[in-house]
């Protein structure tokens, strides 16, 4: 049961990262291409990069987060809560957003089940797009106030850990927790919760990112059913 719902967890992270893939290598090639460092440097298309990696990406993993739980309404609501997050952090909410969308959207699916039934006929209208303001404003408010620091602090732990494991140089050890997670089935959880967000913090600031490849990396499996 336990291995179920982690793989239908697995799942639900890659429906809300692959509907925005487009918009992920949109961002790589004006990266790759438009950086100081990149093929063809341009100052002013160089300015697309840092907005769109702060605040685009992220209100988009939001979006589709909120949406899969709960419509629009829950999307609305995602964006609104996520980017409490966005403004009152330093780092790219990356792994906020996966966090912070679904979980705003699963408050106002609360709310509505509370009061469906209850609302008067002709007042439809008016008490969904106020009580769904209202919530997203608290979430929004506490977000930046009390999630967003918290969330910040994890990112940095987790970051700080597979970042002086790689510095190490011991990269093949990462194999330790892939291998046994694809024989598993859980390879989406690590791959679009933990290795996705931290590549994409990486090549934001270096314009490549190791990250991208540890999971998908075909060497560790083949050693194992060579030996």
């Amino acid at each position: 049961m336990n291995r179920a719902k982690l793989q239908a967890f697995g799942g639900f992270l890659t429906a809300m990262v692959i509907p925005n893939m487009g918009a992920f290598i949109a961002w790589g090639f004006i990266t790759a291409l438009f950086i100081p460092t990149a093929w063809i440097p341009n100052e002013g298309f160089n300015e697309l990069v840092a907005p769109m990696v702060k605040y685009m990406l992220p209100m988009m993993l939001a979006y589709s987060g909120g949406k899969l739980v709960h419509g629009e309404r829950g999307a609305i609501a995602g964006c609104v809560g996520t980017f409490g997050l966005i403004v009152g952090s330093e780092v790219n909410m990356f792994l906020g957003a996966m966090i912070m969308g679904p979980l705003s959207a699963w408050c106002v699916k609360q709310f509505d089940r509370l009061i469906d039934g209850k609302i008067p006929a002709g007042f439809e209208m008016v008490v969904n797009n106020f009580s769904l303001g209202i919530i997203a404003m608290i979430l929004s408010l506490c977000s930046y106030a009390a999630i967003g620091p918290v969330i910040e602090f994890a990112n940095e732990m987790i970051t700080s850990m597979i970042t002086s494991l790689v510095k190490t140089g011991f990269l093949p050890l990462l194999s330790v927790v892939n291998e046994p997670a694809k024989v598993l089935f859980l390879n989406n959880v690590i791959d679009q919760g933990v290795y996705y967000p931290l590549g994409m913090q990486q090549a934001a600031e270096a314009g490549k990112s190791i990250f991208f490849m540890v999971a998908s990396n075909p060497g560790a499996g083949l050693g194992l059913l060579l030996a």
